[in-house]
């Protein structure tokens, strides 16, 4: 039904309505106002009966509760006052056609009342899902590889006649005076696989952006593009990550790539005005943060549960090897805390201070027991600032268990367990990760398990199959040569939505090893509307592609023997795959980061706006720790960025089926699911405090 309606207007649904939900159009035509309707419908229903389990039913009856309400949407911090029945009544009693009501609105109501009807589905086979994952190549194949091959030798022509009318000498990527055409072209071909280089020559000019894709940017991309650059919006793009762009009209599709680091409209117009999704990062000296925690002074500490926190360094890891368009920290780019003027982030000698006061806070924390270097990119830090700070946190751990030795049973303080680094470089930049990084590593790790630190991540973020390429594949072998795991965070946007995407990533994440952590729903305000995909959505990839690779309990125990006794993931993961019969490993899990609460994918419909935008409540998840202030706080409500309606007109407008998204209508409610066992933290035994440090709750 949905793949005929995405021009639907809101007369034609009120016909639907007559033809297909004739009781309810009736029944709306019947009652005197608002009030009787959901006093009718209630009865008419029985969505008051105590033993109906019915989902569509009792997401009406929930509807007609919040009918009328006004909640609180923590994010944006207003109130939204809440009319989906009402809406309804209005628009189907009414003789004239009310215009304020959009067809997005109408087609998810009558979607949800058509529910009712209990008309079956056929569940997805594996044959289907096979077909959908086999539409996405990755960047390792062939025909994927020429196009890919030709764009370097296009941006190096590019990069040599950029550096000829170079007026600065101080660079030390210059050509010497008698150097041939072929010799200059040599020297660039060996500098493209210096990460320096590659940053050196990142492009920062919309001008240059579009010389490097060929002149492919339309006029209203590049118009789009001076705004942001009148805006002070930063642009920064390294000649690698662009070869991997398609700008010609045959080949791959390379709208995951493209939408992650080209500007949307409602980006350019939002910048400037972003604002903090996640409350518990704003951070005022001296008092707690949204979580309740209390945390040093700056911006290097970011905290919301009692087991973990993030440390931002004063180095160039505050910087990036690419801005992302749906950046968590926009709004630190928008204030300059972050930029891309890497002389100005280099490491002052007043970091190797706070860097120590830094780890005392870790140290004298009784719950912490896992620390997320990021920023920005952990691994922009060069390796000596790199291998300082992995020296400081394992002095912490030392300190932290000595100390440990002194205390009284009940009074002992969490460990360090889990280290982990939060990267996109071996996306954006693979160069970076070289032989001295990786002996680093190797050496950190061995001293850090003589702590009982047996945890060590690299957190990174491969959106799609298509950013497999060789040299990621050579950075991805050294990392996992240093015994360190790498795990994946996709962000699950608009064309990283598309059916089976996520699937085929998770596939060939799995063949090189790399382990599955979390599929984010996209989070922010007006800024990300352009590439927002729904809740429900994701939901959906869960229940109906993700669902093929779960593990049963023995099949899990199996593989996490497997994976903790090996240096070669891939073949435990390979392994595992093969005797449960399965595509991938479901290792990840499907949230969405929330204020306050934290990561969550437990939901229930509450409204429907009449733009169609849906109101969800969230609840926080209950299978983990978190923040004592957790009891003192009420459900999130989240308004979403787009209706489920608009959402298919873009998959539609991106060339996809959307009859193969008929279900998507039905997730109205969601549960967080279990962490993977990979990613749990020891069981605190008796001889832990249960005491808290660094908490204020009034």
């Amino acid at each position: 039904m949905i793949g005929k309606t995405l021009k639907l207007t809101p007369n034609e649904v009120k016909g639907l309505f007559k033809k297909n939900l004739t009781n309810i159009f009736i029944l709306a035509n019947k009652c005197a106002d608002e009030a009787e309707f959901k006093k009718r419908l209630i009865q008419e229903l029985h969505l008051n009966d105590q033993e109906n389990r019915n989902e569509a039913k009792q997401n009406i009856k929930r509807l007609i509760e919040y009918d009328g309400q006004t909640i609180y949407e923590l994010p944006s911090e207003r109130h939204i006052h809440i009319q989906t029945i009402t809406t309804l009544w209005n628009f189907l009693s009414s003789k004239r056609l009310n215009q304020e009501i959009s067809a997005d609105y109408l087609v998810d109501i009558y979607q949800q009342f058509r529910r009712l009807k209990g008309i079956e589905t056929k569940p997805i086979t594996e044959v289907q899902l096979n077909k959908w994952m086999k539409k996405w190549p990755t960047g390792l194949d062939k025909d994927v590889l020429a196009i890919r091959e030709a764009n370097k030798e296009r941006i190096i022509s590019l990069l040599i006649n950029k550096i000829d009318h170079r007026h600065s000498t101080r660079s030390r990527y210059i050509f010497e005076p008698e150097w041939t055409a072929e010799e200059k072209k040599e020297k660039v071909k060996e500098w493209w696989n210096d990460h320096r280089f590659q940053l050196s020559m990142a492009i920062r000019s919309p001008r240059e952006l579009n010389e490097m894709l060929n002149h492919s940017l339309s006029k209203e991309t590049m118009h789009l593009y001076e705004r942001a650059k009148e805006k002070g919006m930063p642009i920064f793009i390294t000649p690698y990550y662009l070869s991997l762009l398609n700008p010609t009209e045959h080949g791959f599709d390379d709208t995951a790539i493209r939408s992650y680091i080209i500007y949307s409209k409602e980006l350019v117009d939002a910048f400037g005005n972003i604002h903090a999704w996640e409350k518990e990062d704003v951070i005022e000296t001296g008092k707690p943060n949204a979580a309740g925690w209390l945390l040093p002074e700056g911006h290097n500490i970011h905290r919301r549960y009692p087991e973990v926190a993030i440390m931002i360094p004063d180095t160039m890891g505050r910087g990036c090897g690419g801005l992302c368009a749906s950046c968590q920290r926009m709004y630190d780019f928008q204030s300059k805390r972050f930029n891309f003027n890497f002389k100005e982030l280099k490491a002052k000698e007043s970091w190797e201070h706070k860097l120590r006061r830094l780890m005392k806070y870790f140290e004298y924390d009784t719950q912490l027991q896992d620390i997320l270097i990021t920023g920005g990119d952990a691994l922009m830090s060069n390796n000596k600032e790199l291998k300082n700070m992995l020296k400081a946190v394992l002095k912490m751990a030392h300190n932290k268990r000595k100390a440990n030795l002194k205390r009284p049973k009940g009074e002992k303080y969490a460990e360090m367990h889990r280290v982990r680094l939060g990267s996109r470089l071996p996306v954006y930049l693979p160069m970076r990760i070289d032989d001295e990084l990786i002996q680093l590593l190797k050496v950190f790790k061995q001293e850090a398990e003589k702590e009982n630190i047996d945890q060590f991540f690299i957190q990174t973020h491969f959106q799609t199959p298509l950013e497999i390429t060789p040299e990621a594949l050579t950075g991805i072998k050294k990392i996992q040569s240093s015994g360190w795991i790498i795990t994946n965070q996709l962000v699950f946007n608009v064309a990283a939505s598309r059916r089976g995407h996520t699937a085929q990533l998770r596939k060939t994440l799995n063949e090189l090893g790399i382990i599955c952590y979390y599929t984010f729903t996209v989070k922010g305000f007006e800024e990300n509307h352009a590439i927002y995909a729904p809740n429900s959505r994701s939901l959906q990839e869960e229940m109906e592609e993700k669902a093929f690779g779960k593990l049963d309990a023995m099949t899990e125990k199996d593989f996490l023997k497997r994976i903790r006794a090996t240096k070669h993931k891939e073949t435990a993961i390979k392994e595992t795959c093969k005797k449960a019969n399965i595509p991938f490993i479901a290792s990840d899990r499907n949230v969405m980061n929330l204020p306050g609460i934290g990561k969550s994918m437990s939901f229930v419909l509450v409204g429907i706006l009449p733009d169609g935008r849906r109101v969800l409540e969230f609840d926080h998840d209950h299978t983990r720790h978190h923040s004592p202030i957790i009891e003192k706080m009420s459900k999130v409500y989240i308004r979403e960025n787009k209706s489920i309606y608009k959402y298919l007109r873009q998959l539609h407008q991106l060339g996809e089926r959307v009859n193969d998204y008929q279900t998507i209508w039905n997730y109205t409610s969601g549960q967080t699911e279990h962490r993977f066992p990979l990613y749990d933290y020891p069981k605190a035994g008796e001889e832990r405090t249960q005491e808290y440090t660094n908490l204020f709750i009034e």
